[in-house]
């Protein structure tokens, strides 16, 4: 009785579609890997983060705008 080849067929299959997809992968890894590297190695920063100092921060100007209005708002205010 002859065997059923089918199955063997498809389980080929299934095994080089696997494997391709191992591959492509793979691949992900190694571009994800150099793109990381040279972005490290040529010193690109975060826009959103560059120049901060870890510590405390100098105060923003739009908070000294504020208090300067503030100041001007009380000194016009009758007191009582």
């Amino acid at each position: 009785m002859p065997k059923d080849t089918r199955a063997a067929a498809h389980k080929r299959a299934r095994e080089k579609a696997q494997q391709e997809r191992q591959k492509q992968k793979q691949q992900r890894r190694m571009e994800a890997k150099e793109r990381k590297d040279s972005n490290e190695a040529s010193g690109n920063e975060d826009p959103d983060i560059a120049g901060i100092q870890p510590g405390p921060q100098p105060r923003p100007e739009w908070l000294d705008d504020l208090d300067s209005e503030e100041s001007d708002a009380e000194s016009a205010e009758p007191s009582q």
